[in-house]
């Protein structure tokens, strides 16, 4: 099977990019990746640092591939599909809000569409993606699809409809993650660390407090907290402090202002 990336920005080459580093079945040549976005120098730069091969054309992208990926912008897709024949073809979006059925709508009811939500993390293997339940795939793609994403991926299956919501927190997520992780290294260095070292102990923490919430899987986070917290001690001093700050609605409003 060939697998081809139509568009190739920030989440389709670290996709491409953790299949080539964590998927056996790519690492062994069995399946093939390939790549087109317009912007050919930079396309075909990145390619060869992943060990993608880029093509010269959309066309050209979907005479080799089988398996379609749309890694495009969204307000891209409707433009990048709509002059190709992709009659035969497994196509898997990744673009937001280019779900099955819309998709379906504008390539036609026989088209095999599979809508997936992927995050940045998948680059280095450590990734979540959100495979919606509805699709049209033949049981040896899907089957494929998902033994790819799981190299790379914990896969969560959800009914497409919940996955926007489900996209705000493992999607979006990283995004205010790092901004916490910038913020705990600004106060780091502001008390006398140097700014690496404060990145990695607060990315650390974070993973490490990740890790505990998905081994301790009965405990509630809340509880977890908890335990650090000693009565008196500097850690529940810290806690009151983000409380005032308002720390939990600015998570709430954020993750509300995804979904408007």
């Amino acid at each position: 099977m060939n697998i081809g990336y139509l568009g190739f920005g920030a989440m389709g080459s670290a996709m491409a990019e953790g299949f080539a580093n964590y998927a056996p079945a790519v690492q062994s040549g069995a399946i093939t990746q390939y790549a087109y976005a317009p912007h050919g120098d930079k396309l075909r730069r990145r390619a060869s640092e992943i060990g993608v091969v880029s093509c010269a054309s959309a066309e050209e992208l979907t005479a080799r591939c089988d398996m379609i990926v749309l890694a495009c912008k969204p307000y891209q897709v409707e433009q990048a599909v709509r002059t190709l024949d992709l009659r035969g073809k497994a196509v898997v979006s990744l673009a937001n809000t280019w779900t099955r059925d819309r998709l379906k709508a504008l390539l036609g009811d026989d088209a095999r569409v599979q809508y997936i939500m992927p995050n940045i993390p998948m680059k280095i293997g450590k990734g979540t993606v959100l495979l919606a339940e509805e699709n049209d795939l033949a049981s040896a793609e899907r089957e494929t699809l998902r033994t790819l994403l799981e190299a790379v991926s914990a896969v969560i299956e959800l009914p497409e409809e919940k996955i926007p919501a489900a996209n705000a927190i493992t999607g979006c997520g990283p995004a205010f993650l790092y901004m916490v992780i910038e913020a705990l290294g600004d106060a780091g260095v502001k008390h006398g660390l140097s700014r690496r070292a404060a990145y990695e102990l607060a990315a650390g923490a974070m993973v490490g407090a990740g890790e505990m919430v998905l081994h301790e899987r009965d405990a509630h986070p809340g509880a977890l907290k908890d335990a650090v917290c000693s009565p008196a001690g500097i850690t529940i001093r810290g806690v009151a402090s983000l409380e005032e700050s308002g720390m939990r609605g600015a998570f709430l409003r954020a993750v509300d202002a995804v979904l408007q």
